[in-house]
């Protein structure tokens, strides 16, 4: 069998090779080289069947079911825009260089700061339609001042905090709100009082991903603005040349029963002009 004897194990007299054990050792050989030559197809496990059930909206779910029900009735007109990021970005940079991560500035409050001087120009832009008093002569109802909502995603859901007179708000003291909110929103310890009152409202989904969407206006208001996710992108400068620029798409729904396009998209200029040229900005603040 041309075996090597020093390979077997004997299992005679002072461990001398029977023919049994060599025998024995060609059967173990031959079942060793079956079973590498055909390996195993043992059936994989089952995955475990998910049965259908029933969930409940949760009150987050409940509200919004109901609201976005409302909302929905409403002809949006939507506009978008690309905003250039880039100058605002260098004076965040420079501002938080010596500062701690907690006092820190993002673009959101100079985004909520931008909107309210633009608002101040658009005031009907900030305002409630009342169809309910008098159905057959719907109103507006002018608000004087500019509390605007800002959604954040928290483990209840999306919910969408108020930030109150933002008009008299520094940029300073909004990111120290928004951060206060934010904090309330994650622990699941807002307020009705913090939930309600809006004017307008931003939804800022940058902050998850994507760019362009078409943001849902939250009745009686009658604008939204949609923040996508900043990034950055290869651009012209003014002498032809390849820049790098830092740029965010922002999407507005107007409700276009009283606001027409023409309104909405000089709003959004306005927006954009504040947030691409901060000392225009800077200079109008008080």
């Amino acid at each position: 069998m041309n075996l090597k004897i020093e390979d077997i194990e004997g299992t005679g007299r002072d461990g001398r090779v029977l023919k049994e054990d060599i025998q024995r050792h060609v059967e173990a050989s031959q079942a060793s080289a079956s079973v590498v030559a055909t390996p195993s197809t043992q059936a994989p496990a089952p995955i475990q069947q998910v049965e259908d059930h029933i969930k409940t909206l949760t009150p987050v779910q409940s509200g919004m079911y109901k609201q976005m029900t409302r909302s929905l009735s409403v002809p949006h007109f939507l506009y978008t825009d690309n905003v250039d990021f880039t100058p605002l970005n260098t004076l965040r940079k420079r501002f938080n260089q010596h500062k701690e991560k907690s006092q820190r500035l993002t673009t959101l409050p100079f985004v909520v700061k931008a909107v309210s001087l633009a608002l101040q120009q658009y005031p009907l832009l900030n305002a409630y339609l009342d169809t309910t008093t008098n159905p057959d002569k719907p109103q507006i109802l002018v608000k004087g001042s500019h509390n605007i909502g800002v959604a954040i995603d928290s483990p209840a859901g999306l919910l969408v905090p108020v930030i109150r007179n933002v008009q008299s708000h520094s940029i300073e003291s909004l990111s120290v709100e928004i951060a206060r909110l934010s904090s309330l929103a994650r622990a699941g310890k807002l307020s009705s009082a913090d939930l309600s009152g809006a004017t307008f409202t931003l939804s800022n989904i940058g902050s998850i991903g994507g760019t362009a969407v078409a943001p849902v206006i939250v009745t009686p208001q009658v604008g939204i603005l949609g923040i996508g996710r900043a990034r950055v992108v290869p651009a012209f400068g003014e002498n032809g040349e390849l820049v790098k620029k830092d740029e965010c798409v922002f999407s507005w729904s107007a409700d276009h029963r009283v606001i027409d396009g023409a309104m909405a998209a000089r709003c959004a200029e306005a927006v954009r002009g504040y947030l691409e040229n901060v000392e225009s900005m800077l200079v109008t603040l008080r």
